[in-house]
């Protein structure tokens, strides 16, 4: 492996196009072996279809994305032996917030490394953390799951995140929510859907959240609370990211400036 890594390093020094390596590994903390992975991460759509065809970032993100929450998952677990799983599922969550990965990825330098257009970065509020997890996901690709891990552990939770100290923070994803429906002037309605047992006896709460009467997410979790708040968490994130969501929500407030218009 150092033999290896040596190799690199010297083949590296020899080539005459080493600066984007040396970018990266700024970044990354090692030299990528397949630099078009990480080049595609940080390609945003508003601009993929003005460069030769060039693919977007967004099936990376994709990958990363799940690849983060299982590196996540695995750190916070260990981290935290004896806690249950509501814990765990509530400290991964307050990681992987999309406000948390932002102000990583700036702190790491991802938005020097960003090609948009200039609309993007104004109105795409997450630009930045989104492209943190396409280039996890190129990592996966290109070193694999351990490497993954390591950039997460050393240059994530490491250098930026506190793990005990988050963890007793409270967020209340459902408070979120229902502060974001308010201000936008449309209802949200939060529903117990079932109560069953799981094999041990223990009840577990299906909870759903609708916006306007459309289902948008479910949440389970082993008290009634836990389970809306895992729900909300969910649609926030799927606000972010669901381009049909987005569009449904613009629609219905259009409605609702439609409809004040009628009652005036």
């Amino acid at each position: 492996m150092i033999f290896n890594n040596i190799k690199k390093t010297i083949r590296l020094f020899l080539n005459k196009n080493k600066e984007p390596y040396l970018s990266l590994y700024n970044i990354l903390g090692f030299y990528p072996d397949d630099i078009s992975l990480y080049e595609q991460a940080f390609i945003h759509r508003s601009i993929s279809s003005s460069q030769n065809g060039r693919r977007n970032n967004e099936r990376l993100e994709f990958l990363g994305d799940a690849v983060l929450d299982a590196v996540i998952a695995d750190i916070v677990y260990i981290h935290f032996p004896t806690k249950k799983e509501g814990f765990l599922t509530n400290t991964r969550s307050k990681i992987v917030q999309r406000e948390s990965l932002n102000s990583i990825a700036l702190a790491l330098g991802i938005d020097k490394k960003v090609a948009s257009k200039r609309y993007a970065s104004t109105h795409q509020k997450y630009l930045y953390g989104n492209a943190l997890e396409a280039l996890i996901g190129a990592i996966y690709l290109d070193r694999g799951y351990s490497m993954c891990r390591q950039f997460v552990e050393t240059k994530i939770i490491d250098k930026h995140i506190s793990l005990d100290e988050l963890a007793s923070h409270e967020v209340n994803f459902k408070s979120r929510l229902l502060e974001w429906s308010q201000k936008q002037k449309l209802h949200i309605e939060f529903e117990l859907v079932e109560t069953v047992a799981d094999e041990d006896g223990f009840p577990v709460f299906h909870s759903s959240v609708s916006l306007e009467g459309t289902p948008l997410g479910i949440g389970i979790g082993y008290t009634k609370k836990e389970s809306q708040q895992i729900a909300a968490k969910t649609v926030l994130k799927k606000m972010q990211k669901d381009n049909d969501l987005k569009q449904m929500i613009e629609n219905l407030k259009q409605r609702r400036i439609m409809e004040s218009f009628t009652e005036d």
